[in-house]
C-alpha cells in the first residue's frame, strides 16, 4: 500500500542530494548513481547515451579522466573493495541529466529524473540566497566598519579631554575664577 503523496518509483532527496558532486567546477552525477536510481545497469545507461551521443555535448556530459575516477572512487566509495575500474565513468551536469530523460524512456526514469531536476533547482536558490545574505552581510560589515572608526576617533578625543596633565611637563595651573585685586580701595 502506497503512502499519501509518496510514489513508489520516487528516490529520497537526501540520496540526490548525496549523489551531486563537484568535478572540474560542475555540479555533476556520475552514471553508476543515475543508473542506480532509474532502476538500470550502469552498461545500459552508457549503452543509451552512446547511441545518442548528439544528445549530449561536452557541457551536459564528459567522461572522467583516470585520477578523476579513482578520486571519486575514494571518495564516494563507488566500486567494492577489490574491484578495479574497467571503464571510464560518464559524469552528467544538469542538463544531462534532463536530456537522460530522452534517452531513458521508463516510467521510472521519468520519474526520477522530475526528482533530480527539483533538487538542482533548490540547491541553485540555496546558493544564490546564500551569496544575496553574503552581499549583505559586507555591506553591513562596511557600513558598520566606518562608524566603528569614527567612533573610535571619538573615544580618542574623549580620552585627551579627561587626561590629567603631567606637572613636570612644565604645565603651570591657573586658577578659574576673578581675581579680586585687594591692592586698590574698593
Amino acid at each position: 500500500m502506497q503512502k499519501r503523496g509518496v510514489k513508489k518509483n520516487s528516490v529520497a532527496v537526501e540520496i540526490i542530494q548525496s549523489k551531486i558532486c563537484l568535478v572540474r567546477g560542475h555540479k555533476v552525477m556520475l552514471d553508476k548513481d543515475l543508473a542506480e536510481m532509474y532502476g538500470v545497469s550502469t552498461r545500459r545507461l552508457k549503452e543509451q547515451v552512446r547511441r545518442n551521443l548528439k544528445r549530449f555535448p561536452e557541457d551536459f556530459m564528459f567522461e572522467l579522466t583516470w585520477d578523476e575516477a579513482m578520486f571519486s572512487r575514494s571518495q564516494f566509495a563507488t566500486l567494492n573493495q577489490g574491484r578495479n575500474i574497467k571503464y571510464l565513468p560518464y559524469a552528467f551536469t544538469e542538463q544531462g541529466v534532463a536530456m537522460l530523460s530522452s534517452v531513458l524512456n521508463s516510467d521510472r526514469a521519468i520519474e526520477v529524473n522530475i526528482q533530480i531536476m527539483r533538487v538542482f533547482v533548490r540547491l541553485k536558490e540555496l546558493i544564490m540566497s546564500r551569496k544575496d545574505l553574503a552581499r549583505k552581510i559586507v555591506d553591513l560589515e562596511r557600513k558598520f566598519g566606518e562608524h566603528d572608526a569614527k567612533i573610535i576617533h571619538i573615544f580618542d578625543a574623549i580620552r585627551q579631554l579627561m587626561a590629567v596633565p603631567d606637572r613636570r611637563d612644565g604645565y603651570k595651573r591657573t586658577k578659574i575664577g576673578f581675581i579680586v585685586d585687594r591692592s586698590t580701595p574698593a
